[in-house]
């Protein structure tokens, strides 16, 4: 009964982290049902209008996730208002990746032991758990909320956070309604509401979210390292361009209040590139980037470099 209710409500057992490795199989049945859903496919078909949805959201959403989830809800990398501040947030929680201070708290404690034992994601306990046997586990469905005490001032992410389920939901929904009214009143589009879902939130949420977990795996043992750093994070071109920018993880890690994450012109990072025109409409401000001094510090020989 427990792990069914906190499939609505995070905090209906304990607001402290738990201590087990193991997997609550009933708890992440949503988790489970999410990438069946994706089967469904075979059933509703495919249109344009549906796959172009499903990419619009994917891109939205990992934008949320990577630009405000990470860059400025776990690293403070620039300012904003709070209602712009909430916004993104709510569109990040449509991601299915749980609430901004879940998210953010876990990741504050990746950087402080990065690869460690005390790492919650470390590749070194196998490239599942490092994936998401991490969050599956009862150890990690909690969050360390000392981390995050500039987050939990908010009332309005508190209840985001405690109910993370409500906006998938809702998107799911919406976009059943969506498929639903282009099938009746736009027939070219050649769309309907269980083909707008499977596309538009299935298999798009998949997708994006797996592109998001392989940051702490993928980028933990594949790709190449610029910077002496006390982890074993790489730069990997193609999880950069999958994630917006992500995937220049040995640049993050080496100097994680950058909101740029590819420090360099040919590194391509759409979120920072996004950030930079969110700037210069005043949605945020104080964005901070890597000074040229620190940019050029430990850097690892091109000889000694994997």
């Amino acid at each position: 009964m427990k792990a069914i209710i906190q499939w609505f409500d995070s905090q209906a057992e304990s607001p402290l982290p738990g201590d087990s490795k193991k997997i609550d199989w009933l708890r992440v049945v949503p988790f489970i049902a999410l990438h069946l859903a994706c089967f469904a496919v075979f059933w509703v078909g495919v249109s344009l209008s549906a796959v172009l949805v499903a990419l619009l959201l994917y891109l939205l959403r990992m934008f949320a996730i990577t630009a405000f989830y990470h860059r400025f809800f776990s690293h403070k990398a620039f300012k904003t208002s709070r209602i712009v501040q909430f916004i993104f947030a709510l569109i990040g929680a449509s991601a299915t990746q749980r609430g901004p201070i879940w998210w953010a708290a876990h990741h504050r404690q990746h950087h402080r032991h990065a690869d460690q034992p005390e790492d919650p994601h470390s590749p070194n306990e196998g490239l599942f758990w490092s994936h998401m046997g991490w969050f599956l586990a009862d150890q990690h469905f909690t969050a360390d909320t000392t981390l995050v005490p500039d987050l939990m001032r908010y009332p309005e992410l508190r209840w985001l956070d405690r109910f993370d389920i409500v906006v998938p939901v809702l998107l799911a929904a919406g976009l059943f309604v969506f498929g639903a009214v282009l099938g009746k009143y736009f027939p070219a589009t050649q769309t309907s509401g269980a083909q707008m879902l499977v596309w538009g939130y299935f298999i798009s949420t998949v997708l994006m979210l797996h592109a998001t977990l392989a940051i702490n795996s993928l980028a933990h043992r594949f790709g190449k390292k610029r910077y002496q750093t006390r982890d074993d994070s790489r730069n990997n071109f193609w999880l950069a361009l999958l994630t917006l920018g992500e995937g220049w993880h040995n640049n993050h890690h080496h100097y994680p209040a950058s909101a740029r994450q590819g420090f360099y012109w040919w590194e391509v990072d759409f979120s920072f590139y996004l950030l930079k025109l969110m700037e210069k409409t005043g949605l945020i401000w104080d964005v901070k980037t890597i000074p040229e001094s620190r940019r050029e510090q430990r850097k690892i020989s091109q000889r000694a470099m994997p």
